[in-house]
């Protein structure tokens, strides 16, 4: 019987937020719009059976409901859940920031800052964020 080995676990630079946000990226078949389901000021994971290969830079474009225009970023995909992983996690890519200018790095920290206050506490990771 072969025993199970279990991955070590990584440490996040940021807490992730649990939030649909709607976001664009360029593949090699043109523009595709997917969910990210979490955010952090560090990064998102984007819902999608068909995630990018690891290390893959894309292209992001970001609405976020407090800025009156889209704006783009650069990032890497950090990891991949394939759709029939044996943990049952969601199946997509988590999506690193990459190069982010000090502007669009402000509106991302604003955005989940405002979020992080606004979730009921049992929405965010470990109580992040109680009043």
């Amino acid at each position: 019987m072969a025993e199970k080995q279990e991955k070590p676990k990584t440490a996040r630079r940021a807490d992730r937020l649990q939030h649909e946000l709607l976001v664009a990226y360029r593949t090699v078949d043109g523009f595709i719009t997917d969910w990210a389901v979490n955010i952090s000021k560090g990064g998102l994971f984007i819902n999608t059976r068909n995630p990018l290969a690891v290390g893959t830079i894309i292209r992001l474009i970001i609405s976020l409901p407090d800025t009156a225009f889209p704006f783009d970023l650069t990032g890497r995909v950090a990891r991949v859940n394939d759709v029939d992983n044996p943990t049952n996690q969601v199946p997509g890519m988590a999506i690193e920031f990459m190069d982010v200018d000090e502007e669009k790095k402000a509106r991302i920290d604003r955005f989940v800052e405002r979020l992080r206050k606004e979730l009921p506490d049992e929405l965010t990771p470990s109580g992040v964020g109680k009043k």
